[in-house]
């Protein structure tokens, strides 16, 4: 099938959650599909990756939005527009014009848009649409407003949920099919508007890339927490890693570490660095340090409290047979079992516990680990998740 495919950032390198899942969607589709790619991206160096996508990909065009999306445009047309400022920041003439073109030009079966606000770029067509939202966006900017946003700004804020909700519905219903990465995220949906077509496409992982542990026995512990920090929810979780789980570890093991490694690491967490918290503000591709944290590492603690997400690292360490403990939103999408799996606790003092408990019982940690990775094996990896996407294009070009 010819399948256009719209993305929000260019997915090379794969550092961030929703670039890995696209560049390796693309990857493994593209003996099966032409896949021509429209991406956005904020600057002209980031044009140096496309021939990495050309390689899959038929035909690949990028579009630039602003370097920062707080400009004064941006946030005027925010403000005196419909639109959520989420949509506004994406929204590029030129891709639009460019889109319209393409279909005019070009026969294509299937257009894929990932997140809904790459959707206003899309004409009116015949062509059936397959809208795959990585997260319910609506709740993730909740969230921040009820638990990070000034008072005074709270009523501003709330206005821009209210209007992304809205679009992200419409988006929703325009689709001919909609697709979640979790059960959870597709409830969500249903709630919304109970008559949509929704299908569930969960996250993969690299199996090849991971080095996996072999020793789970360590007098000197190390939990380490992934993430890129862009995302609010990242950087909640490793504050109450750093300020609450970790400290009521070290009471009880005190020659344990904490590292914590990912892209733009804020300055407030850095400053938290000492003998016993190790920070790492890694650049896009650097990936052998995330190899080496995953392998080396002795527990993975995501204590993620918002919605959202694309839980990548969770997989990771789950390949990489480093023992994850996280919250119940933490987990899902893995389709893990408590106690089989992984290990899930949303109290962060029994949290504690049972990181105590994993660090000293080696074994437990083997059994958890190799469990894991057995489920990561049959369920998750790349070559499994695109097979299921294939499959929904199919079913998505039979609702033309």
């Amino acid at each position: 099938m010819k399948i256009l495919m719209l993305t929000p950032y260019l997915p090379f390198p794969p550092s961030s959650g929703g670039q890995i899942r696209s560049y390796n969607l693309i990857k493994h589709l593209s003996d099966k599909h032409e896949i021509t790619l429209f991406s956005l991206i904020k600057s002209d160096d980031e044009k140096k990756y496309v021939s990495e996508l050309e390689k899959y990909c038929h035909k690949v065009k990028v579009f630039k939005r602003s370097m920062s999306p707080w400009t004064l445009n941006n946030i005027l047309r925010t403000g005196f527009g419909t639109y959520p400022f989420l949509v506004i920041r994406n929204l590029v003439n030129e891709e639009k014009e460019a889109v319209e073109k393409e279909l005019r030009d070009s026969p294509y079966d299937i257009i894929h848009a990932e997140t809904f606000y790459v959707m206003p770029h899309i004409p009116e067509t015949k062509i059936p649409i397959l809208l795959v939202d990585q997260t319910i966006e609506y709740l993730v900017y909740k969230h921040y407003v009820d638990e990070q946003a000034w008072l005074f700004l709270k009523p501003l804020f709330f206005i821009d949920v209210i209007k992304l909700k809205y679009w992200e519905k419409k988006y929703w219903e325009k689709a001919n099919k909609v697709v979640a990465v979790s059960e959870a995220d597709k409830r969500e949906m249903l709630k919304v508007s109970p008559h949509l077509d929704v299908d569930i496409l969960p996250n993969g992982v690299d199996l090849d890339f991971f080095k996996m542990k072999d020793n789970w026995e360590d007098e000197n512990p190390k939990i380490l927490f992934v993430a890129n920090f862009k995302w609010l929810q990242n950087t909640e979780a490793a504050e109450a890693l750093l300020d609450i789980v970790f400290p009521m570890v070290l009471q009880k093991l005190p020659k344990c570490k904490l590292w914590i490694v990912g892209q733009h690491v804020p300055d407030k967490i850095k400053k938290k660095s000492s003998d016993n918290v190790i920070v790492s503000d890694l650049d896009y591709d650097d990936e052998e340090t995330i190899r080496k944290a995953y392998c080396e590492s002795s527990i993975f603690i995501s204590p993620l409290k918002g919605p959202g997400g694309t839980r990548l690292k969770h997989f990771a360490a789950m390949a990489s047979k480093l023992p994850l403990l996280t919250t119940t939103v933490g987990a899902e999408g893995l389709d893990a079992i408590e106690g089989k799996h992984i290990l899930v606790e949303d109290d962060f003092e029994k949290m504690a516990e049972k990181a105590v408990f994993i660090l000293t019982h080696p074994q437990k940690a083997k059994e958890l680990a190799s469990s894991a990775r057995f489920l990561v094996e049959k369920n998750f990896s790349w070559s499994v998740i695109s097979d299921k996407l294939d499959k929904i294009y199919k079913e998505t070009a039979k609702s033309e």
